[in-house]
């Protein structure tokens, strides 16, 4: 029960950073459904890299348009089929990236995937939540927003 009292509180959506891939701001669903993390990316690519595997792909932080999207290669951590909510298996490939998750970061075993189509770029599952996070489900952006400025730029209003 202590670890329950030494949690950090989040909401069922936050912004969130990938701090090791140079993304400050992402909207994310905080999915305790969903084992492992799921980011939205582009461009998948495997390659080699001094004998191990390695991945290239893109990030699109952002909803509507390519304002701030960042390439990023990194190690493949695992191959997974991933179960969808809707029963459909896909195979993945698996990184490992830090998370900041309201004033905190952890390290979370994140898969590759299509997201365009969803609403969040990213979702937080329980293996990342496991490091001391407790959901609230009532609550939203616990650990703050982008500043004004930044969202109305990268949706094309500033």
């Amino acid at each position: 029960m202590d670890e329950y009292y030494s949690s950090t509180l989040t909401g069922w959506r936050e912004w969130v950073s990938l701090p090791g891939i140079g993304v400050p701001w992402i909207k994310a669903k905080i999915d305790t459904g969903a084992q492992t993390s799921a980011l939205h990316a582009g461009n998948i690519t495997p390659f080699e890299r001094g004998g191990e595997a390695w991945v290239r792909f893109t990030v699109q932080p952002w909803q509507e348009g390519t304002l701030d999207e960042v390439e990023i290669e990194l190690p493949i951590h695992d191959r997974r089929t991933v179960r969808s909510s809707s029963g459909h298996t896909q195979d993945r490939l698996v990184v490992v990236m830090d998370l900041g998750l309201v004033g905190r970061v952890v390290p979370a075993e994140v898969t590759l995937t299509d997201r365009e189509e969803m609403v969040f770029r990213m979702l937080i599952g329980r293996e990342a939540l496991k490091q001391g996070y407790v959901v609230d489900s009532g609550a939203s952006f616990l650990g703050g927003r982008p500043p004004s400025k930044i969202r109305k730029r990268n949706r094309g209003l500033a």
